[in-house]
């Protein structure tokens, strides 16, 4: 029997029933289902709604101390199996939002952290803010980006595609989870296949290609470092003991 797995999905999405939202938790139930089809436990899904700790958020950048509320969404991230990450597009990029809170996080926090990065927008022209801005912001804090990210534009919502596209990037997160995909075996190699980043993608099967290049050999989830929160003013010096050792 092992620990169960959870996977942490991060909506910037500003609307109580945002699309963003929405794509996010998609991603995170389609990931959960195909473990479920392959024999293991459903992993927990915790939703972290920026929404609702935005003044929170800001707090922390301006005085250093997080408030309880984003604290926890924080831990929620860091001791998690897998990651969800989804913004809305903003001017060609990720919002300010959640720009913010991943801000907060030390560079190399979310090391080796499964990741699949999503997406929503207006139009399709702004499919390549997952390459442009989120894949960096990723690679900054060492998690392990998968290649297969969803972007979704209005126009793809009355689109089937879509749904394959999410249930395409959620058998790969769940392939990191240790999870192999329905009618393949685990251990032997998917198809290497680095689309998924676009608007439209190509409107494969998902049970036909959910066994990608980053998860086709493995059959557990890797070990990652301790991602625990660190106190960042724990090792500060107490300040009467340096004047009583200039003093002297």
């Amino acid at each position: 029997m092992t620990d169960r797995r959870s996977i942490a999905v991060v909506t910037a999405g500003l609307s109580e029933d945002a699309s963003t939202t929405r794509l996010a938790r998609a991603i995170g139930q389609a990931a959960g289902d195909v473990v479920v089809r392959g024999g293991g436990e459903e992993p927990e899904v915790r939703l972290v709604n920026l929404r609702d700790i935005a003044h929170g958020i800001t707090d922390a950048m301006l005085t250093g101390m997080v408030p309880e509320p984003v604290q926890a969404a924080m831990d929620a991230v860091l001791t998690a199996d897998a990651l969800v990450a989804a913004t809305p597009t903003y001017k060609a990029s990720y919002s300010g939002l959640f720009k913010e809170f991943f801000d907060l996080f030390d560079e190399g926090a979310l090391e080796n952290l499964p990741t699949v990065v999503a997406a929503t927008g207006g139009s399709p022209r702004h499919s390549l803010v997952l390459d442009t801005a989120l894949r960096p912001l990723f690679s900054h804090l060492k998690a392990l980006t998968l290649p297969i990210g969803v972007y979704a534009a209005t126009e793809d919502w009355a689109d089937a595609s879509l749904q394959a596209r999410i249930e395409r990037a959620g058998a790969a997160l769940a392939g990191m989870l240790g999870a192999g995909a329905p009618g393949h075996d685990a251990a032997g190699p998917g198809p290497a296949d680095g689309t998924g980043s676009g608007a439209t993608g190509d409107g494969g099967s998902a049970a036909d290609d959910a066994s990608t290049e980053s998860v086709g050999a493995r059959r557990n989830a890797p070990s990652r470092p301790d991602r625990s929160a660190r106190d960042e003013f724990a090792a500060v010096p107490n300040f009467e003991d340096l004047l009583a050792a200039v003093r002297g």
